[in-house]
């Protein structure tokens, strides 16, 4: 058995969807379960219009609900009734909504988690006419979680032995149909994963079936030497280990969540990454070993829209506690860091998310000197042997001699060397850096752009 999951740009329209079952319908054989994300931007539609009907906008919020049932009901094919009816319980759980003037995070899960089970019967029904013997399974029935909504954490014990005992024998007679993102508490409250949860879902009914592989179809030809959207032109990167993956996650590769495949980690589940409008093509595969390469560098990441925040005091010397304090004040304002530098009297680190940055810096000033530094960028080298390579650091200043370095780390993870530039520097830099380190390709590792 397989699970294939299909991204909401894969099934988003009558005629991804065909394709989407052209795909499944030449792995049968395989007995593949099919794992699918809400259709095209549902799921941003459906919490759009809930904020609607909550700002008092009922009429508003019952329009926009109007036209996106029209939309699954024209791209729908044959499942109309039961799309019309998904979309009644929808406008009376918006007219409550409108009444209560909240949205709970329980709310939250009950309208978003429509997504999915609507896109799942869809596909279910498009296989089916195209003569798959397909049939609609509800992830709520397998999946089950704790009462922690909007980003339930599944209670695994339950959940697996579910897969196990009711959906594997089902799934080596018919190919069943899932949504992803969605699955409900012990009390049969409706629950969801959180963002990224159709890969998690993905990974968790993989390792619960005892899958042979995951495969997790999107609209990229897999993991690429450099983010296309810096840079256009990078290599397809053929085989990288789940550690190797998850740095380039962390630093802000979009093609796949680390902590989505830990289920497939742990079970040692092979992970495919594909392009369903380019099925010939092999993707990235994605192992829990190591994946040796002739470059030291599997792939370059980045995140951009950084700001640097530095502290300096002079109490720092010789003082013990400091650094504590100074993580107390971002771990009260729940403000995540990615990196930190360090030197006897200075501490300079980075986030992504300046929301409370005004109250993080009045507290810090209260002990330290502050400045801050927005609209900068985390350049991220990651590979395996990064760590144990030498001269990468020299080769690293000598390509991008000119530019200016704020920040550099390595040690922290023996997977990569990040460090931080100006925003207006990194396409720039990356360029640069791309063409030092991928200018010669290991074949076994990489497939050269055409």
């Amino acid at each position: 058995m397989i699970v294939m999951k299909f991204g909401g740009s894969s099934v988003e329209s009558a005629a991804a969807i065909d394709r989407v079952a052209s795909i499944v319908q030449a792995r049968a054989g395989q007995h593949p379960v099919v794992v699918v994300s809400a259709m095209g931007k549902t799921t941003n539609r459906l919490l759009a219009i809930a904020d609607e009907a909550v700002a008092g906008r009922k009429n508003e919020a019952l329009t926009q609900l109007a036209d996106l049932e029209q939309f699954h009901l024209r791209e729908g094919g044959s499942v109309g009734g039961k799309v019309e009816a998904h979309f009644a319980e929808l406008a009376e759980l918006v007219k409550g909504l409108s009444i209560l003037g909240e949205l709970t995070p329980r709310s939250v899960d009950a309208i978003s988690a429509y997504g999915e089970r609507l896109s799942s019967l869809i596909v279910a029904d498009a296989f089916r006419r195209k003569g798959i013997d397909a049939v609609h399974q509800d992830s709520r029935d397998y999946i089950i979680t704790d009462d922690r909504h909007t980003l339930a954490a599944p209670l695994y014990p339950e959940t697996y032995a579910h897969l196990e005992q009711r959906l594997a024998p089902r799934a080596q007679r018919q190919i069943a149909v899932m949504g992803g993102f969605i699955g409900s508490t012990k009390a049969g409250v409706t629950s969801t994963l959180g963002r990224g949860g159709s890969d998690f879902s993905a990974a968790i009914i993989g390792a619960g079936i005892k899958a042979a592989e995951i495969q997790i179809w999107t609209d990229v030809d897999g993991m690429l030497t450099c983010d296309p959207r810096i840079l256009p032109g990078g290599h397809r990167v053929k085989v990288i280990s789940f550690s190797e993956a998850a740095e380039l996650a962390y630093f802000g590769a979009k093609v796949l969540h680390p902590s989505t495949v830990l289920p497939a980690v742990e079970k040692n589940i092979p992970v495919l990454i594909l392009n369903s409008r380019r099925p010939e093509v092999e993707g990235t595969r994605i192992i829990s070993g190591s994946a040796p390469s002739a470059n030291p560098v599997k792939a370059i990441a980045c995140k951009q829209n950084i700001t640097t925040v530095h502290i300096r005091s002079m109490r720092m010397l010789g003082a013990h506690g400091f650094l504590r304090r100074i993580f107390e004040v971002f771990d009260h304002h729940q403000t995540p860091v990615d990196m930190v530098t360090t030197s006897e009297i200075s501490v300079s680190l980075t986030i992504d998310n300046p929301q409370r940055l005004d109250a993080i810096v009045g507290e810090l000033s209260k002990i330290a000197e502050i400045t801050v530094e927005r609209d900068q960028a985390i350049i991220c080298l990651v590979g395996d042997k990064v760590a144990h390579t030498s001269g990468i650091a020299g080769r690293v200043f000598q390509s991008l001699n000119g530019t200016n370095i704020r920040m550099i780390s390595q040690g922290a993870s023996l997977l990569n060397l990040s460090f931080v530039v100006a925003g207006s520097d990194l396409s720039n830099a990356v360029k640069a850096l791309h063409t030092e380190f991928f200018a010669e390709l290991d074949p076994a590792v990489f497939e050269r752009a055409q």
